[in-house]
């Protein structure tokens, strides 16, 4: 695992691999260095794929992208996608993410959360955009991604309108899965890895990815997804596990 300065590993196993990010005096402002480490996080499990849980510090998921930094960049900075094409690069990982969000995911924190395939919430989590306060867009994947997780009015309420969702409203809406109290967040993120860990590896990087693809390339790529997984040990090994228990 390489050395890093902004995310802190917090569980490493031969199934999942859960990270936290880990700037507490600027309230996990993601900035240059934590983008770098965050892609690095991403080449090894590309390399090695495992389940992904990513989390933050005590009451702060995210507070967004580094203001500092981010009131720098210019045209050639926003043209280079610094912050989306993470968020690309994580929603694309083999095997599913899940953030667990406890307190503040704005702005870039937020379009973090929105990258991951689950999203587990604690009862302080409040989650928003406010990009358009700051004269700039919501550029890291919550102008298309909010639209498709919780629908057009609610995101342009919150994109447009500044709204920001606590844990019940989040949970009501479906942007979040459960929620749960601080201290019970990594328990449930781990039962949630647990019964995602129960699945068949190959069958789920192709569901994950058949899921992603444009409708015009169904259903030829779940024929050729479904043809791989028909020769594979592993459907022969689980339907057999199936029948014999059927027969007890």
């Amino acid at each position: 695992m390489p050395a890093f300065t902004t995310v802190r590993v917090v569980d490493d196993r031969p199934d999942r691999l859960h990270i936290a990010l880990d700037r507490p005096d600027v309230r996990n402002a993601i900035d240059q260095t934590m983008v770098t480490e965050l892609h690095a996080v991403c080449a090894l499990l590309e390399r090695s794929p495992r389940i992904l849980i990513v989390s933050g510090g005590d009451g702060v998921f995210a507070s967004g992208a580094d203001i500092a930094q981010l009131r720098d960049r210019r045209r050639d900075d926003a043209l280079a996608g610094i912050n989306s094409r993470l968020m690309v690069r994580i929603a694309a990982l083999p095997l599913p993410v899940i953030a667990a969000i406890d307190g503040w995911a704005l702005g870039g924190g937020a379009e973090l959360a929105y990258a991951a395939d689950f999203r587990l919430a604690s009862t302080r989590a409040k989650i928003g955009n406010p990009e358009t306060s700051l004269g700039i867009v919501a550029a890291a994947g919550a102008t298309w991604r909010l639209v498709e997780l919780v629908g057009e009015p609610l995101a342009k309420d919150i994109l447009l309108a500044g709204r920001v969702l606590d844990a019940s409203e989040a949970l009501a809406v479906r942007l979040v899965s459960s929620v749960h109290e601080p201290a019970e967040l990594p328990a449930a993120a781990d039962a949630l890895a647990d019964r995602i860990a129960k699945q068949d590896p190959l069958a789920l990087r192709f569901t994950k990815s058949m899921m992603h693809a444009p409708r015009s390339a169904h259903p030829a790529i779940d024929e050729q997804a479904q043809a791989v997984l028909f020769e594979s040990d592993a459907k022969f090994e689980r339907m057999t596990a199936f029948l014999e228990r059927k027969k007890r």
